[in-house]
């Protein structure tokens, strides 16, 4: 008689609805200060390099410096803590709300940032005009 509360806990759960959603068919939104894959606007970026320097995880690459320089993000290393886009003195670095970033093939978890580009795109920039 003990395992009545057992069964009649059991019974309860049986008629409520599940808690878990069905991902990757139901999701959540992502709370609005959420920091996700950080995405360059080399329009705005100068070049200065104080991303890589302050990034703990070493996941940017700085080729060059100044106004011809490029970025490399590699997510595998990325944290997502944020610190490049805090200490980017032109605001040129965003946090997006991407999460899901997993993959098989490495070389498709670098980004290249080129000047004239804005965008980028899995493995390949996408240049601006």
């Amino acid at each position: 008689m003990k395992n009545i509360g057992l069964i009649r806990e059991a019974l309860a759960q049986v008629f409520r609805r599940p808690v878990t959603l069905k991902y990757p068919f139901e999701r959540k939104p992502v709370p609005k200060d959420f920091r996700g894959r950080p995405v360059w606007d080399m329009m705005r970026c100068v070049g200065c390099g104080l991303c890589a320097r302050v990034c703990p995880s070493g996941a940017i690459e700085m080729v060059g410096r100044g106004p011809t320089s490029e970025i490399k993000h590699y997510v595998d290393r990325c944290m997502f803590c944020g610190q490049c886009a805090e200490s980017c003195p032109r605001r040129a670095i965003t946090m997006t709300q991407e999460y899901e970033l997993a993959g098989f093939d490495r070389g498709k978890m670098l980004h290249e940032y080129k000047r004239g580009s804005r965008l980028k795109t899995w493995g390949t920039s996408v240049e601006s005009r």
